[in-house]
């Protein structure tokens, strides 16, 4: 067992230990929200890196108000967005004034059908825009006027990239649905 309290302080001077054994507990989980949104491990890696130099030179910062691991969530995400925002040039994002939201109550699919690294993939491979916001809205649980800030996009656009990421992740997660029961996979 860690003493989060003491590791916390100990970081606040700089302890290089310390940074270590906090750097060791939480890189996996906060590894996994840099892998969802980058395109690539070495990316990923990259925000990982960036964040936690931002979470050791800002840890002054946490007072202990709420939960430290979601303190350091949201300077991961924040530095995704900020890497996303760099790399944006590259990406297209596609502005459409009226989404009607589908209702996802009436899935056809249901969650065990498939691995977590199939829905992983999924998502991974979604166009660059659709994947920031779903994963901002659906996964972080942000509402899309906040993303719409967070990504400078209008609200609308916001919207629309959730509607059609969630489209095509349900073709996706059909085909995948369809190559399974061809080869009798469960």
């Amino acid at each position: 067992m860690i003493d989060l309290s003491k590791i916390i302080e100990k970081c606040k001077s700089y302890d290089k230990k310390a940074q270590k054994e906090l750097y060791d507990v939480y890189s996996p989980v906060l590894f996994g929200i840099c892998l969802r949104y980058s395109d690539s491990t070495f990316e990923a890696e990259d925000v990982l890196q960036e964040g936690f130099i931002k979470i050791f030179t800002k840890i002054n910062n946490f007072k202990g108000d709420g939960s430290f691991e979601g303190w350091m969530r949201k300077i991961i995400v924040n530095t995704a967005i900020s890497n996303y925002h760099k790399n944006k040039k590259h990406n297209s994002v596609l502005n459409i004034d009226q989404v009607t939201e589908t209702n996802d109550e009436n899935s056809m699919f249901n969650s065990e059908e498939f691995t977590q690294e199939e829905l992983f993939s999924v998502i991974n491979n979604l166009p660059e825009g659709y994947k920031m916001v779903f994963n901002l809205y659906a996964v972080e649980g942000y509402k899309h006027k906040e993303i719409a800030e967070l990504l400078n996009i209008n609200e609308n656009t916001s919207k629309s990239q959730y509607s059609r990421a969630k489209d095509k992740i349900k073709e996706a997660l059909e085909q995948i649905s369809k190559i399974k029961k061809e080869h009798g996979v469960k």
